[in-house]
């Protein structure tokens, strides 16, 4: 009840507008930080949280025996010359997907702080993010089905050596150096996916995000991306799997954009009162 009340007082101070505080005045990072706090307490500590992984990755895990069954009856009806020789691979991403960062989060709603390049880089320098539920045995059995891991994640080049670390503790398949793509420059991973879908046969992707299965997710001015999700459906339905987020990511950037504190939690007054239904 008390961060609820924290985030309701927050949003009418917000919607208040100037007559009783100037913008100088108020605290925009402690304010957005504040207004997520559900989010990321649900994403944290909530059992609800914790099954629906559980039974996402159990859905992977039956979309991929349904994919191993399909190869192996085409295989054996197809003639050799036409057979797709590639390896199979599975594609996740890594934050929100198979390791677990909300105590980051948490502490930085604790302190009052917005996301900072700097904290989060001392927060995967530890290399102590665990393992988000099911992840493990999925990417295990992917690999028992002979389907190779890729990890296409938007951490920065040189967060390398820590993700590695912090995989490899964990006991995750394919935890080197060829099979995990990390952003060097632009956060499109519509190359780094190219790269693999080279030299592997693509069979699933995992993600906590639609851009991380296409960038064309990414535009968010029509309907907030449910159109794009409409004419998409077939391919979502058979090759991606989402798993949730609320704690950030391409939808809430939709509405705060990107700037300042100020300028965001300007936008999400802006958004509140335009949509006071």
């Amino acid at each position: 009840m008390k961060a609820a009340t924290i985030i309701a007082t927050a949003l009418l101070m917000g919607c208040a507008g100037a007559r009783h505080s100037t913008s100088s005045e108020l605290d925009h990072a402690a304010l957005l930080a504040q207004q997520g706090s559900d989010a990321v307490l649900w994403q944290h500590a909530s059992a609800e949280a914790y099954w629906l992984y559980l039974q996402t990755y159990e859905y992977a895990t039956s979309r991929l025996e349904s994919v191993d069954q399909a190869s192996d009856a085409k295989k054996q009806m197809t003639d050799s010359s036409g057979w797709d020789r590639r390896p199979l691979a599975v594609v996740v991403d890594i934050d929100e997907t198979v390791l677990d960062n909300s105590p980051y989060q948490v502490n930085a709603i604790r302190r009052g702080r917005t996301f900072d390049q700097n904290d989060w880089r001392e927060w995967t320098d530890m290399a102590e993010a665990k393992a988000c539920p099911g992840a493990q045995e999925f990417l295990h059995f992917a690999k028992s089905t002979g389907c190779e891991v890729f990890y296409i994640t938007n951490r920065d080049i040189r967060e390398k050596a820590s993700t590695l670390k912090n995989l490899s503790d964990l006991g995750f398949p394919f935890a080197d150096e060829a099979h995990l793509l990390l952003m060097e420059g632009a956060s499109d991973k519509t190359e780094r996916r190219a790269r693999v879908a080279a030299t592997h046969r693509i069979v699933l992707f995992v993600g906590d995000q639609l851009r991380d299965f296409d960038e064309r997710f990414k535009d968010r001015s029509i309907r907030y991306g449910r159109d794009a999700v409409d004419i998409m459906r077939d391919s979502l339905s058979q090759y991606f799997i989402l798993l949730p987020n609320p704690m950030y990511g391409t939808w809430r950037d939709a509405v705060q954009g990107k700037g300042t504190d100020a300028e965001k939690h300007a936008r999400m007054r802006l958004w509140f009162e335009q949509n006071g239904y």
